[in-house]
């Protein structure tokens, strides 16, 4: 592991800036997108940046520690790698190369139903602490067949999702023919020609498949044939009979994502699932509802000491981790700025992004002398930003 960064990259706006030049159009667009107007994309990060922290300057101050406990494992830092779909698209061999950086850097990785790498290939990188995000299948059958191979395989922590009751409507991915059923167009094939770093990196690996799924697909699928089964597998919305059969047949830690009001938390809870995940799938399902920390603020107090709450969508540097967990999240996971290292660097990312979000938060932490990850609370200032308002 490597606890250097590359002087090049030191944010993830300079990642961005190089993922953008280095992937075709098509690729970038996909990850960095948002839905409709991707109007709750910007709120997201816009409004994690009007929260404030009180320093105290003069404090008896014995250093910051990162170390974070989460269903009873350790972990180095207060942040994991989200689930993120079709890496392999975006960049050959992106999900294992993160989750090889996760389990150098001691933070949790979660595998997508829809990633581009089994599950057993993640668990054995991650020395079976990788976590598991589940689609729910429309068939029972199907469902149980993929909750046996993640707890063979070693993963003891279960994400499931509330907040995809239905495809999102993203302009950008409609546009690039990334849609469900997908195509590829002229221009998307123009794009690879020109990014020839991309396109011999995809060359060498093969084409990108949905690894965990491919011993379900029939075979000899076309991509749109594909796109229509992927379809039908999959059954959005999360219903109480869907929870209560999946805690009845996971035997690990149970965790819904996508929770940003008091009564779907209630409901989960009394479900009988570990914790919470506050969430709004990073901007990608609904562009007119509520930016995650404004949902965070108004429902962390209440459950804080109740459950584990967890947080995701919009977090792109250590002050927002800072942010997130002065707001009350236990611990938080981003999806898109490990990505950006990767498209930018390549192998190399994974580690630059881990090691450079720990270096940023360190120094939040050592500047407003906050000693524990759990003190964070503590340094939050009351302002006008909507996350106090709501």
């Amino acid at each position: 592991m490597s606890e250097e960064i590359d002087s090049r990259y030191p944010s993830t706006e300079h990642l961005m800036a190089k993922a953008k030049r280095r992937t075709p159009g098509f690729a970038f667009d996909y990850l960095s997108g948002g839905c409709f107007s991707e109007v709750n994309l910007a709120r997201n990060t816009s409004e994690i940046r009007e929260v404030r922290l009180q320093p105290y300057y003069t404090r008896d101050f014995a250093g910051a520690s990162q170390k974070t406990t989460l269903f009873g494992e350790e972990y180095d830092a207060p942040f994991g790698i989200a689930p993120v779909g079709l890496q392999g698209l975006m960049w050959p061999k992106s999900c294992e190369i993160l989750a090889q950086a996760a389990a150098d850097h001691n933070v949790p990785f979660c595998l997508s139903t829809v990633g581009t790498a089994d599950i057993e290939t993640v668990a054995e990188i991650t020395k079976g602490k990788a976590w598991f995000q589940l689609y729910h299948p429309a068939e029972d059958e199907l469902r149980d067949k993929i909750l046996e191979r993640a707890w063979a395989a070693g993963v003891k922590t279960l994400v499931i999702l509330a907040d995809t009751p239905t495809f999102g409507w993203r302009p950008k991915e409609i546009k690039n023919g990334l849609s469900i059923p997908p195509r590829m167009t002229l221009k998307n094939i123009f794009q690879m020609t020109t990014h020839p770093t991309w396109s011999f990196a995809q060359l060498a690996a093969g084409a990108p498949e949905f690894k965990t799924m491919k011993p379900y697909i029939p075979k000899g699928l076309n991509m749109k044939h594909l796109g229509l089964f992927m379809n039908k597998t999959f059954s959005g919305r999360l219903t109480t009979e869907k929870i209560e059969a999946l805690r009845e047949r996971w035997k690990g830690n149970l965790v819904v994502k996508g929770i940003v009001n008091h009564e779907d938390a209630d409901r989960v809870l009394a479900l009988g699932a570990d914790g919470f995940i506050v969430s709004n799938h990073g901007g990608r399902q609904l562009d007119s509802g509520p930016s995650t920390i404004s949902s965070l603020q108004s429902i962390a107090e209440d459950y804080r000491d109740k459950t584990t709450v967890m947080f995701d969508s919009g977090l792109r540097a250590g002050p927002d981790i800072a942010s997130a967990l002065a707001c009350g999240a236990h611990f938080t996971f981003l999806g898109r700025t490990p990505m950006y290292g990767v498209l930018a660097m390549g192998e190399k990312g994974g580690n630059h992004v881990l090691a450079m979000l720990k270096r940023q938060l360190q120094q939040v932490m050592e500047q407003v002398a906050c000693e524990r990850v759990e003190d964070f609370p503590k340094h939050l200032l009351e302002t006008k930003s909507s996350c106090q308002e709501s």
